[in-house]
């Protein structure tokens, strides 16, 4: 009799361990677009997966949280914020094989610190009237587009990129000296997010933008929006020479991870085929899996040659590029 009561006890604790299991994620990324991954993790493996969800303030968040915080993995809609994120020391190495054969090198760094998940070109936007154009992002600095160009902020992390990425192709002076007159081609002050400027151009504000390529989609599927994307092409820049600035979402490991064992199956499940497969056809962005095919509206578009720069190396530029917006004081 104490023999089945011991054994029951055991078994009951380790019902006890499994339903206990979890890992807490902090997350930039909109809740519609992660729970049905997390979801799905949470069926496969018995894992809960707890989110805080956040615009801003990741980095600031943990670094007072310090070695008490409950946080595992960190989703990220930028390479800028991954790059802050691992010079603040907050994230930790993550040797996996299965990370490093599911993700092109280019979209992973090269200390094992972060990881994308999912890819998104930096297109150009033109007003449909204008036909197909065979645009170079250094054309946007042409004075045939002077009081035509519409533009969010220049300390957005999505604009810093693309600086960052002129940076590495051109080189300081000639960056400065084609942001100076990219400002001088601005219909407006920088404002608003990628999608407001493609509204921009349908209120006939200005003629050419630049944007995410998801949002595109995005606006496809809104009803309200819609317009405003039938009122543009999507143009990916560069073709001719060395392709689109793509830029990433991601994930790594909080440095002091208290649960690193499901935070680890976390982030390999979010490379899987089927997280990839639900990733591209939810959010419209380009799987990081070359074996994943991208959604049908996405394919519309078209094929592209991307710029195979490593993020990593373009994000050392990152502290030049913000220097260079404010010489040549983009915002104001």
């Amino acid at each position: 009799m104490l023999k089945k009561i011991i054994i029951g006890a055991l078994l009951s604790v380790n019902l006890m361990a499994v339903a206990s299991e979890e890992v807490n994620v902090y997350s930039y990324r909109q809740p519609f677009l992660v729970k049905p991954l997390f979801d799905q993790f949470t069926e496969q493996s018995g894992i809960k997966v707890n989110v805080v969800f956040a615009k801003k303030g990741m980095a600031e968040r943990l670094a007072g949280e310090g070695k008490y915080s409950t946080a595992d993995v960190l989703l990220t809609t930028d390479i800028s914020r991954l790059i802050e994120l691992r010079d603040r020391d907050l994230v930790q190495v993550v040797n996996s094989d299965i990370l490093a054969n599911a993700i092109p090198e280019q979209f992973q760094a090269k200390d094992n610190t972060w990881f994308a998940l999912t890819t998104r070109a930096r297109n150009i936007y033109s007003a449909k009237r204008l036909g197909n154009i065979d645009f170079n992002y250094e054309d946007l600095a042409d004075e045939k587009y002077k009081g035509r160009l519409c533009m969010r902020s220049g300390k957005h992390p999505y604009t810093v990129a693309l600086v960052s990425s002129m940076i590495s192709e051109h080189g300081k002076e000639y960056t400065l000296q084609w942001l100076q007159k990219l400002k001088a081609n601005l219909a407006r002050k920088p404002q608003g997010g990628d999608r407001s400027q493609v509204q921009a151009i349908h209120q006939n504000l200005c003629d050419v933008s630049l944007g995410n390529s998801y949002y595109f989609g995005k606006m496809l599927q809104d009803e309200k929006q819609k317009a405003w994307a039938d009122a543009v092409n999507i143009n990916f820049p560069n073709q001719k020479n060395r392709g689109t600035h793509v830029n990433i979402s991601g994930v790594a490991m909080a440095k002091y991870a208290p649960n690193t064992k499901n935070a680890q199956a976390l982030m390999e499940y979010l490379v899987s085929k089927p997280a990839q497969e639900l990733y591209a056809q939810t959010n419209m962005e380009y799987p990081v899996r070359k074996d994943v095919e991208i959604s049908p509206l996405v394919a519309s578009w078209g094929e592209f040659k991307a710029d195979t720069l490593a993020l990593e190396d373009i994000a050392k530029n990152r502290k030049t590029a913000i220097m260079l917006l404010d010489q040549a004081k983009f915002d104001l």
